[in-house]
């Protein structure tokens, strides 16, 4: 009896030992439960306030916001295997315009094989082989699928109608078959206003005839490669962008525009481009080759970059900076270069532009005009030029 006595008691401190270590550990895990669900709202907390701010955003039309909004519709488009997922995209706030340009899918998505039999007497199977012209019709039917249904999938994910319209290029990344380098030659562009987009029935329409309703750019040949200019194509990367100042808000009544400072002048000449209907940038002061602007038009006349140069000068602006920016034209591949100044230009100057066919030169005078025309701010440009000798 002792002993069992002596055994029950030592029972009861082990039993007790393990009970209290058992509730230490209950309250060590309750608390680490406490602290992970805390952490856990905190972080749901922040993750929503984040959402907020980014949706805020978005509803501001701030580009980044748009941009990434856009960015995970896309990423989140199902595609069938070997479909890339890559793209690019850059919203102007200035007109809701959004350009989108996506990777496509090579020519080899479309399978040589159209089926496969066996062959019971040499117990194997062979292949059927899809004539090529029937590779070359599916290839440009999904392509012409494609197109549409990126922009579709653009403007139906923007319930709060910030993109007014869509500008979309695909580009196939491939291999050139002449001379063994890596292309991205494109193949389709089109421009789309959400108005436009939104009378199409996409589950009736034929893709091909869409695109061409759309007035669509596409490939004569998209299975052999054969490229297309793109409605609107720029890499502003190249160029070392600056943030916009407001100019034509701070004009007094006649204002003499060689009295801005250089960079005021600067901006008001973005300015003006944007009023005349295309999308431009400033460049930073240092480095940049003397480029002052940059500007894109959707005209498929026009079509590609324009580089500006501004001149804020009071006398006579030399042949040598017609010749200069002709030769950052050429450096930067840009489709025009454009050459403002308060001032005037010589005939050595004009001759030059003419020659070289993609310059154009504006002097004090018409630059006047064309701020009075789409600025409304009648405006000094500068001293008036003095009078040239007739030719003889």
């Amino acid at each position: 009896m002792a002993e069992a006595r002596v055994r029950f008691g030592e029972a009861q401190d082990r039993h007790r030992r393990a009970e209290e270590k058992r509730l230490a550990t209950l309250e060590r895990k309750r608390a680490e439960h406490r602290q992970a669900e805390a952490q856990a709202l905190e972080e749901v907390a922040n993750f929503n306030a984040k959402l907020d701010e980014e949706r805020e955003a978005y509803r501001a039309g701030e580009p980044a916001a748009v941009e990434a909004h856009l960015g995970a519709v896309l990423d989140a488009s199902v595609y069938p295997a070997g479909f890339p997922h890559e793209h690019r995209i850059a919203f102007r706030p200035a007109t809701g315009d959004v350009l989108v340009e996506i990777h496509l899918p090579p020519e080899a998505i479309v399978p040589t094989a159209r089926g496969y039999r066996y062959v019971k007497i040499r117990d194997e199977m062979t292949v059927l082989p899809r004539p090529e012209k029937e590779r070359k019709e599916i290839y440009a039917s999904v392509l012409a699928q494609v197109a549409p249904r990126t922009v579709h999938e653009v403007l139906t994910s923007d319930p709060d109608r910030i993109v007014n319209g869509v500008t979309l290029n695909g580009h196939v990344r491939t291999v050139d078959r002449a001379t063994g380098q890596e292309v991205s030659p494109c193949l389709v562009t089109l421009s789309a206003s959400r108005e436009q987009f939104g009378k199409l029935r996409l589950s009736q329409v034929d893709p091909a005839q869409c695109l061409r309703g759309l007035n669509a750019l596409v490939s004569p040949n998209p299975y052999d490669l054969e490229p297309i200019r793109p409605i609107v194509e720029f890499d502003l990367s190249k160029y070392r962008l600056m943030d916009s100042m407001d100019v034509v808000a701070g004009l007094d009544s006649r204002p003499v525009l060689v009295k801005l400072t250089p960079t005021e002048f600067e901006h008001l000449i973005r300015q003006l481009f944007e009023a005349i209907g295309m999308e431009a940038w400033n460049t930073q002061a240092s480095k940049d080759e003397g480029v002052d602007a940059v500007a894109v038009s959707k005209d498929p006349v026009f079509n590609g970059e324009c580089i500006i140069q501004a001149k804020r000068y009071s006398k006579l602006v030399g042949v040598e900076s017609v010749q200069a920016l002709a030769g950052v034209v050429e450096h930067k591949r840009a489709a025009k270069g454009v050459l403002i100044t308060t001032s005037w230009f010589g005939r050595a100057s004009h001759d030059f532009a003419r020659q070289h066919g993609r310059l154009q030169l504006i002097e004090g005078p018409e630059l006047k005009y064309l701020i009075k025309e789409h600025l409304g701010k009648d405006v000094i440009p500068g001293p008036v030029p003095p009078k040239r000798r007739p030719s003889r």
